[in-house]
């Protein structure tokens, strides 16, 4: 099987060369669902595990079983990763090094386990689970302990997704389930919305939307703002809500494609957008890719009136032993 994968490769690019092309190890797009700690990023590729530095370089491959890995995130220190892995044929929460070494697993109900984060201590991982929704049209927020131990069930009714603040005593969520995925630019009264909620009395307030409604999700937590993807202006991009002020910013301008899977620590926002991965200093508003070359502006247009929605040097995962991206 190896043997028949090596000629397949070998075979196209003996094609490549003969036609005058070369195989471009510097422009790797299909990075997905990307997670950003103090020193190193991580992102799913060919349905693994990889890490690298922030600048793209000393790209590492975490796992290769032959389950699929998704949801990554990375501790507060930086020292951990959790992800939702499919190894025993169920999806459950496992932790792993962000150094490299054996996944652990956390979760063993016959349910899907979600990972959402840590809680900001470190000491718990935050992940939604249907586990104890009769109907499963639902899902709930759950945390349980990077040592090991029962989960448990957080006093929110439901949510898809969930973000806590850094001081824990709030979280931001995701109610339900994404119908913009089957309808682009859904408006109706499922539409994704993100609601904060005070975990002492479980009051909320909801992010503002248009009057004709978008969809907000993914919400994130920097400092006292909670960011989110939104097609309130079209494309998905990146916003900014301050509950003090209730401002919402726009932090992103892209045009051509949407803005997919962001997440937030240590003050940056990493996302994935037209197969490339970005990184966006929430506080100075610098935003370049994982190749370490930013710009400011924020996607200012030109002379002509054209955007320019790529920054830096995109593609910086520069390993010729990256494989070929696989399905997913």
């Amino acid at each position: 099987m190896m043997l028949r994968k090596f000629t397949a490769a070998a075979a196209a690019l003996a094609v490549c060369v003969t036609l005058g092309f070369g195989v471009d190890t510097r422009d790797t797009r299909m990075l997905t669902q990307p997670a950003v700690g103090k020193t190193r990023i991580a992102f799913h590729y060919a349905n693994d595990l990889w890490t690298a530095d922030l600048d793209g370089k000393n790209v590492r491959r975490l796992t290769s079983d032959q389950g699929v890995e998704a949801n990554v995130a990375f501790s507060p220190d930086g020292e951990l990763i959790a992800f939702t892995a499919s190894y025993d044929g169920n999806a459950d929460i496992y932790t792993v090094p962000a150094s490299g070494g054996v996944p652990r697993r956390l979760t063993w109900h016959p349910g899907v386990d979600t990972v959402q984060g840590f809680t900001p201590d470190g000491k718990s991982i935050l992940f939604t689970s249907a586990r104890s929704v009769f109907t499963g049209r639902y899902q709930q927020l759950f945390t349980v302990p990077v040592a090991g131990g029962f989960p448990e069930r957080l006093p929110i009714p439901n949510a898809f997704r969930g973000a806590l603040s850094p001081d824990g005593k709030k979280i931001a969520t995701n109610p339900l389930s994404d119908s913009f995925l089957q309808w682009k630019r859904y408006r109706g009264g499922t539409n994704s919305v993100v609601w904060i909620i005070d975990l002492a009395d479980l009051s909320y307030e909801k992010i503002p939307q248009p009057e004709g409604r978008s969809n907000d999700p993914g919400p994130m937590w920097i400092g006292d703002k909670v960011y989110f993807r939104s097609d309130r202006d079209g494309e998905f991009n990146i916003y900014s809500y301050d509950p003090k002020s209730k401002a919402v910013k726009q932090q992103t301008h892209h045009e051509d494609f949407p803005v997919l899977n962001a997440s937030a620590g240590d003050g940056k926002i990493i996302y994935e957008q037209a197969g490339y991965l970005h990184l966006l200093d929430a506080v100075s508003g610098v935003r370049g890719d994982a190749a370490g070359e930013g710009q400011s502006g924020r996607d200012e247009p030109d002379e002509g009136g054209q955007t320019d929605d790529r920054s830096g040097a995109h593609g910086s995962i520069t390993s010729p032993g990256l494989p070929g991206p696989g399905p997913g």
